[in-house]
């Protein structure tokens, strides 16, 4: 794993990088304040970060949120020479996966990385759950008032304008949303099945759903 550096002791951040390399990761940096850190993350090839928190200029915990602000959210390991209630606080807050008090031995940091990586993970995992809820919930509501439209339109049950927009979505390989949101959309396409044909009908871009079939 690819592993940002920021320490601003330089003993200690050759010393960090050093266990890393022993743990079989690749260290970045050493950076001595968190305002290079952030620079250097911009890079976009990290893939954790291990910030001591209290930095010159910006400390671990600031750049870790300005980086997550960027979009560059990463598994975080904080370190720390103090031991301050207020700074777990703190930490839990800015979202660090694991914190760990100097000095700091192998199988901590190792611990620590594992534990940091596997909370983003999960985190991540339920981010995504909570995004495809959302989009869940606004793909019904497309649907339901598509087949509100088709309902008026054409004087048919609920069931049967959900049916139409389920083969117009199956015949075309579309998603339910997908169709719903072209009938929302162009509502010229919803005719009355008893209205004559015209002799030359327009290119369709969207389902025909007006058909049984």
């Amino acid at each position: 794993m690819r592993i940002l550096v920021a320490e601003d002791d330089p003993v200690i951040a050759l010393g960090l990088a050093e266990r890393l390399r022993r743990l079989g990761h690749e260290p970045l940096g050493p950076e001595p304040d968190g305002k290079r850190a952030v620079a250097r993350a911009r890079q976009g090839d990290a893939e954790l970060y291990l910030f001591d928190i209290d930095m010159p200029e910006l400390d671990g915990l600031a750049a870790a949120e300005a980086l997550s602000r960027e979009g560059l959210r990463r598994p975080v390991v904080a370190i720390t020479g103090v031991r301050d209630p207020g700074l777990i606080d703190r930490s839990i807050a800015t979202g660090v996966g694991a914190y760990l008090t100097k000095p700091i031995d192998d199988m901590e940091l190792d611990a620590a990385i594992r534990l940091a990586a596997a909370r983003h993970a999960e985190f991540l995992a339920l981010e995504g759950e909570v995004d495809r809820a959302h989009q869940a919930l606004e793909d019904r509501k497309l649907v339901e008032r598509a087949k509100g439209l088709l309902m008026q339109a054409l004087e048919i049950s609920e069931p049967e304008a959900f049916a139409r927009i389920q083969r117009a979505a199956r015949n075309r390989n579309l998603r339910l949303a997908d169709v719903a949101r072209a009938i929302i959309e162009q509502r010229d396409i919803i005719e009355r099945p008893d209205q004559p044909r015209r002799s030359a009908p327009r290119q369709r871009t969207t389902p025909d759903i007006t058909e049984d079939g």
